[in-house]
């Protein structure tokens, strides 16, 4: 019941996110954790989940950089890297909703930031946030430019003005994404609901069944049709997801975010 100035504020913005989202229930208290909650916004929790743990274009980069570059090393950085970004999203996301509960924003920062747009420890927050997105680009960027060029210019060398247009491009599209999308949550869900699938599910059971000779296993053998299920499976979660997602898009009903 004590509550300063910052807690008004923040009471103020939860009165205001639970009147404005009508999939909150009468009957359940908004400030009450929920331990599963199904609304129009669980179409985008699949998606970012998966967009979240793609990290198949920068193996092949990471590996030639390893010294003594083995499997065995490789699958040693890929489970550290993977554990140490689930403990880091769940706890987020775990204590995230634990301060806002149903009031949490599309954007988890933007939720503190109403509360104390001055905060100390939330501006360090969103400077590093800016330092890791900002050196990530780079490693996002070398493999998109590097199929690029195999596309465009299959047979040719390498030219600086080929390799610098492709990049400037990207970066131009990537700025104007970023201003123009109202909300980073529509990004990561379509992509999440179309490029995620594909490179998780559907690409890797197709390519097992082609790479592996029909000598060595048969199409109908126990490995090649889990694989078959396997890319059957992404597309059905990619088809799902992705309806949903315009779904929401055509009703918008949740277009001004809130509560996950």
């Amino acid at each position: 019941e004590n509550i300063s100035s910052h807690g008004n504020h923040l009471v103020s913005v939860l009165e205001e996110s639970h009147d404005n989202h009508s999939f909150v229930s009468s009957d359940v208290d908004f400030c009450e954790a929920q331990s599963f909650t199904i609304n129009m916004k669980t179409a985008y929790t699949i998606p970012i989940l998966a967009f979240a743990f793609v990290c198949h274009p920068e193996v092949l980069p990471i590996y030639t950089e390893l010294r003594d570059a083995t499997k065995k090393r490789m699958q040693k950085v890929a489970n550290i890297s993977i554990l140490a970004m689930f403990v880091m999203y769940g706890l987020t996301a775990i204590f995230g909703y634990l301060t806002f509960f149903g009031g949490v924003d599309t954007e988890l920062l933007h939720t503190y930031i109403k509360v104390d747009p001055l905060d100390t420890l939330i501006l360090c927050v969103r400077m590093a946030v800016l330092v890791a997105v900002t050196l990530t680009v780079p490693v996002v960027l070398f493999p998109i430019r590097r199929a690029l060029l195999q596309l465009l210019f299959p047979e040719k060398p390498f030219h600086w003005a080929h390799h610098i247009s492709i990049a400037v491009c990207l970066l131009i599209i990537v700025n104007l994404l970023v201003i123009f999308v109202p909300t980073i949550r529509d990004i990561f869900g379509i992509i999440g609901a179309t490029s995620a699938p594909s490179l998780i599910f559907i690409l890797p059971g197709i390519f097992y069944i082609r790479i592996v000779p029909e000598e060595t296993e048969p199409l109908k053998s126990i490995p090649k049709i889990m694989a078959a299920c396997f890319a059957a499976l992404g597309f059905v979660f990619m088809v799902m997801s992705t309806s949903f997602i315009i779904l929401d898009w055509v009703s918008g009903e949740s277009r001004s975010g809130g509560g996950h």
